[in-house]
């Protein structure tokens, strides 16, 4: 990546609030998987890292995270860190074949229709003639 492509990429990130935090904990398997889901969906993210209680500084954070997502460093000022990664469609339609075998939301979903206390009472009286005289009374 050259660097009018880089200064073009910082102009859009300038707007942008940061997504994700890294704190005390530092880098985890988790973190790493959300920025790269985050970067499948927006290309271009903003991270903070909070100075006080990040056990690692903000360029070593950007490039450990680089390496592990394939993206690249844009820029690194104070505890932000600005990551891009050209959208990949074939990496996308992988992953989400990955995740969608064995989910619920794989399956088709049951139409449930809730009953009201009416409908309820027609249907046990329906299977029980007695049940007639287990009716509320209102007062």
């Amino acid at each position: 990546m050259n660097s009018k492509e880089r200064a073009a990429l910082r102009a859009q990130a300038n707007p942008l609030e940061p997504i994700i935090q890294i704190g005390k904990e530092g880098m985890s398997d988790n973190l790493v998987n959300q920025i790269d889901d985050a970067l499948d969906t927006r290309e271009l993210i903003k991270i903070r890292v909070h100075l006080d209680t990040a056990p690692e500084a903000p360029r070593e954070f950007a490039d450990k995270i680089a390496a592990a997502t394939e993206s690249d460093v844009i820029q690194v000022i104070g505890g932000v860190i600005v990551l891009y990664r050209k959208r990949d469609e074939a990496r996308i339609a992988e992953k989400k074949k990955k995740r969608g075998s064995g989910t619920a939301k794989a399956t088709a979903k049951k139409k449930v229709k809730i009953k009201g206390m009416r409908a309820r009472q027609r249907e046990k009286e329906a299977k029980n003639p007695y049940a007639k005289y287990d009716r509320p009374r209102r007062k």
